[in-house]
């Protein structure tokens, strides 16, 4: 099967060498710099929601906006694997802790078509992302710590490996105990341009969550 068919098929495909891992590690170094010297160390981003077990570092594009040449940049490529036509919606990263995992979950629907992007692991341990392969046609924003009988796929990414996955209606998460002492991540997501979620294109829902948080 070809990129598209595989994503259409499963929900998912991987995308190895989506972006040079030297480049990924030269963003994440400048990000920290520029925090730093700004008085708003990554610290000051630590949250922790319903899918983690641990604090993580989370920063959204809208507050650190050279993340979304990431966003901007990637389109034309995801779009490809896609197959359809596709507009931006938002992008953030999140460092995790040893330990942690992300619960199982489906997305909100500015998330239709999404990248998550391994920037690096504090270990060089790669940590498997999983998706269901089989879609829930209406979204169910429950959160779980498994699949129970839904079949699914994993994939083990090395820094600059990608993993494109239907957000919204394919349950995604991290089943197994993060091995490394830290690690780092980019999430990338778009909408189709055509579709039922366009209007959640550039994302105001996030905008205001981040000025809120101000």
């Amino acid at each position: 099967m070809s990129e598209t068919q595989d994503y259409r098929a499963n929900g998912y495909v991987a995308l190895a060498g989506l972006f040079p891992p030297v480049v990924l590690n030269a963003f994440y170094e400048r990000m920290r710099r520029d925090l730093d010297l700004t008085n708003a160390s990554m610290r000051r981003f630590t949250a922790r929601g319903p899918l983690l077990t641990k604090d993580a570092i989370e920063i959204y594009a809208l507050q650190y906006p050279p993340m979304l040449t990431f966003l901007w940049g990637l389109t034309p490529r995801i779009a490809q694997a896609t197959g359809c036509a596709l507009l931006p919606t938002y992008a953030y990263f999140r460092l995790y802790q040893r330990g942690d995992v992300c619960r199982i979950h489906t997305d909100r629907p500015a998330c239709e078509h999404s990248v998550s992007l391994t920037i690096a692991y504090g270990d060089d341990t790669p940590w498997p992302l999983s998706v269901a392969t089989v879609a829930d046609p209406v979204p169910q924003p429950v959160v779980r710590e498994d699949f129970g009988d839904t079949a699914f796929g994993s994939v083990a990414m090395q820094p600059g490996d990608g993993v494109l996955y239907q957000g919204v209606h394919h349950r995604h998460g991290r089943l197994d105990p993060n091995p490394n002492a830290w690690s780092a991540h980019l999430f990338l997501h778009w909408v189709d341009a055509d579709g039922r979620y366009k209007d959640q294109a550039f994302d105001r829902p996030t905008i205001d969550r981040v000025n809120a948080g101000r």
